[in-house]
């Protein structure tokens, strides 16, 4: 799972989130931070207000509960495949790289991370950087 840092950095450099059964995200700045989610039809519902905000709400949970947080607030974790297919047809491939992960995009400098997930990430936000 990449960090809440570099979810951070994604989203301020355009990466958009369409929340969606079994999407990962953090609430960064309550507390929670080393704290990720799991969007469910169960538990982590996302609620559409009547005004148009989006909020996701907590159901049932036991240990603590948060009744909605704007969306905004929260911080899409992205899985592997996910940054994989936000990519494009501009990946090439990825790759073991001494002790880390290398990922090639067409007409990008390569990326590497430690695991696949960060150099997917990295590759990431050089495209959205530099779009």
């Amino acid at each position: 799972m990449i960090s809440v840092e570099l979810a951070i950095e994604l989203r301020e450099a355009g990466l958009r989130w369409r929340p969606a059964p079994g999407d990962r995200f953090a609430i960064p700045d309550r507390g929670l931070d080393d704290q990720a989610f799991v969007l469910s039809d169960m538990i982590v519902q996302l609620h559409d207000l009547p005004g148009g905000e989006a909020v996701i709400g907590f159901n049932g949970t036991t240990e603590w509960a948060l009744d909605d947080v704007e969306r905004d607030e929260a911080v899409w974790l992205p899985h592997e495949h996910q940054l994989r297919e936000l990519l494009g047809p501009g990946f090439r491939a990825l790759e073991r790289s001494g002790d880390g992960w290398r990922v090639a995009v067409a007409d990008r400098a390569d990326s590497f991370g430690a695991s696949p997930e960060d150099a997917y990430a990295l590759a990431l936000l050089r495209v959205l950087r530099t779009t």
